[in-house]
């Protein structure tokens, strides 16, 4: 993303204000601040291991500026979206929810469930280029704060276990594989999989869609205007059993794969010694390297963009996964607090942790701790084209649930990746039929 700093001329009680309005984004005065209170509920995705300390860190950067709210956060993890449906459903949403998929917040937006942010479109214009803004936007009314996010076209990999193999990091899917197989020949398995969590396969899934087809059709498939039972859905899978049938060259083997849960699939690859050599996931493995292994930056672990694999398409491009906040509720706590999450304060907070991504136009690169952190992050804004993820765009019990739609179904196709054409009518009958029902 583009990032400028501007450049204010006056006398200095001039300057200050101009800065405090720029930083404040909207939030009037430190009189008008303290003067609100209450508490708001709010159910997120981030658990204890992975990101639930980093947003009570947002929350204390909040509660700074407004001492009398009290944010009570609800770590859900991956079965956000089903007990948010749950609680919506019997009329007892939280006050606001961080809702990864575009497809769900639309749906609840069109229900009327929702209530629009209209109160923050002033800060969010302030420091988000307008594409940010109509990720959030629906029917004509901004509805989501676009918060976080993640750089899902990366791969990790163990800086030793390259070395030991004689191999550096690839640029072309072909590369890949014959790396992968000298990788093993060394003595340590390629691929380290986290495949109990359904999610980390069609992210695999969709870089190689998107590597081999580029971001036109790879969306024209996202909104189901191309069918799964597509010549170009058998390819990518192709590819895909290249790596996932390779299951001498993954940790644990696929059984094994599948009983580790994305956590597990980077320790494995990180640990001394490491029980595999890299992972395919997106810049919020940084976090979970620095917080459960010995690895360092540089030294033990580095990242290289998701390699090439037909020439011209789009192999720049950058897919990424986001959060987007939304409110249930309409409350003068909630305006202060999705005022406040739009500013550069909010973002930096977290941001100088690692394993965050912003749209945010206002949080300088140096405020990333580490070059690897600023390599992952860079190419989001720096891309031709950015894609969203293509499962969470899918209504949720197709793209969006534990064990079943996309999820269960390629954790299938890791378990016998031969049966692609069985696999691609088994995902075509699942999206039909979330489509027809419209969730």
């Amino acid at each position: 993303m583009t990032r400028k700093r501007i450049a204010l001329v006056g006398i200095a009680a001039a300057l200050a204000l101009l800065v405090a309005g720029s930083a404040g984004a909207n939030i009037r005065s430190h009189s008008s601040r303290s003067a609100v209170s209450g508490s708001i509920t709010f159910d997120g995705i981030w658990t204890a291991s992975s990101g639930q300390k980093q947003f009570a860190d947002v929350i204390k950067a909040f509660n700074k500026k407004f001492p009398d709210v009290k944010v009570n956060y609800k770590p859900v993890g991956n079965d956000l979206p089903t007990v948010l449906a749950t609680a919506v459903a019997g009329g007892h949403p939280p006050d606001m929810a961080d809702i990864a998929q575009p497809g769900t917040v639309s749906q609840l937006a069109t229900q009327g469930k929702l209530k629009p942010i209209t109160y923050a479109r002033g800060t969010m214009a302030a420091n988000f280029a307008p594409a940010w803004l109509a990720l959030g936007t629906y029917s004509g009314k901004l509805y989501a704060l676009p918060f976080k996010a993640a750089n899902k076209s990366v791969v990790w990999y163990n800086v030793p276990a390259f070395k030991n193999a004689g191999v550096n990091a690839p640029k072309t899917f072909n590369q890949l594989l014959t790396d992968a197989k000298t990788i093993k020949a060394s003595g340590t398995p390629a691929y380290s999989i986290g495949g109990a969590d359904g999610w980390t396969l069609t992210d695999m899934f969709e870089n190689i869609y998107l590597r081999t087809f580029g971001a036109a059709k790879y969306n024209a498939l996202s909104q189901h205007k191309i069918k799964w039972t597509d010549p170009s859905v058998k390819t990518a899978l192709t590819s895909m059993a290249k790596i996932v049938g390779d299951t001498g060259n993954i940790a644990g083997g696929s059984s094994g794969a599948l009983q580790y849960g994305f956590n597990d699939s980077v320790t494995n690859a990180f640990a001394q010694p490491p029980k595999a050599a890299m992972v395919f996931e997106a810049d919020f493995v940084g976090g979970v390297i620095t917080s459960s292994t010995k690895a360092k930056p540089a030294t033990g672990f580095n990242t290289f963009a998701w390699p090439a694999i037909t020439p011209g398409a789009n192999a720049s491009s950058v897919e990424i996964g986001g959060d987007l906040f939304v409110t249930f509720r309409d409350t003068p706590a909630i305006r202060a607090f999705v005022n406040f999450l739009a500013t550069p304060t909010a973002a930096i907070a977290w941001a100088k942790q690692g394993g965050f991504g912003t749209g945010n136009k206002h949080v300088a690169a140096s405020v990333y701790p580490d070059p690897i952190t600023r390599a992952t992050e860079a190419p989001i804004g720096q891309a031709k084209q950015v894609v969203f993820d293509m499962s969470d765009q899918q209504p949720p019990s197709f793209g969006a649930t534990t064990g079943q739609g996309e999820w269960g179904l390629f954790q299938d196709f890791l378990k016998n990746p031969k049966d692609v054409a069985g696999i691609q009518k088994k995902l075509e009958s699942a999206a039909a039929a979330a489509y027809k029902k419209g969730k």
